[in-house]
């Protein structure tokens, strides 16, 4: 089973609460926050696609990658299979990216399935396809399924997230920010959310898109 299901805002405030109490650090940094964002998004194959135009690239660059093959019909596993990759390319998508498009149309992903399943089974499905590592398919677990206790430690405005509300001399690494949030377990989603937050209250820019 999937566990705890984020749906609304009324969900996110429930885990902000919680977390207030359990650690003072995450009060203060909501009292700076204010009320989190929900951040639930559409599940399915196009929000894949997405995480992968996403990977090391600006928010913006992002944007106009994925507005351009929106434009051209280049959503669909049925249209990308069908792509030569010199056009996928022609969109503004690298080399690499453009095979990992095509490994994931072909991958035959049973998206209802995985909206039952829980997380470490949908990273253990996603991370299976080409091109999907550990921290798409846990932000992918986080908004486009909504699972309430899942953590994505590789994200670096998450680390520098960390650093700062911890005021920890360095910035944490995957392994020590995975151990760290096990104590924000059953709202380690909502402590992500805080964390992104609390980033841009600090940074004056956003740290995921």
């Amino acid at each position: 089973m999937a566990g705890r299901i984020i749906t609304s805002e009324a969900c996110v405030a429930e885990g902000a609460a919680w977390l207030a109490v359990a650690e003072p650090r995450f009060a203060h940094a909501l009292d700076l926050t204010g009320p989190l964002p929900l951040r639930r998004r559409e599940d399915g194959f196009a929000q894949l696609l997405s995480a992968i135009v996403s990977q090391q690239v600006s928010v913006a660059s992002a944007r106009a990658i994925w507005a351009r093959l929106e434009g051209a019909g280049m959503v669909t596993p049925a249209a990308i299979l069908a792509a030569d990759p010199e056009a996928l390319r022609g969109l503004g998508l690298s080399r690499q990216k453009a095979g990992y498009a095509q490994a994931l149309a072909a991958a035959g992903i049973d998206f209802d399935a995985l909206r039952e399943a829980p997380t470490e089974q949908v990273v253990a499905d996603l991370t299976a396809v080409k091109g999907i590592g550990v921290w798409t398919a846990e932000i992918y677990a986080m908004f486009s399924l909504g699972h309430a206790d899942v953590f994505a430690p590789g994200d670096l405005a998450l680390q520098e997230g960390a650093r700062l509300l911890f005021d920890l001399e360095e910035r944490p690494r995957e392994r020590g920010l995975r151990a760290m949030a096990e104590a924000w377990s059953p709202w380690r989603a909502v402590a992500a959310r805080a964390l992104w937050a609390y980033y841009h209250v600090q940074k004056q820019r956003e740290g995921i898109a």
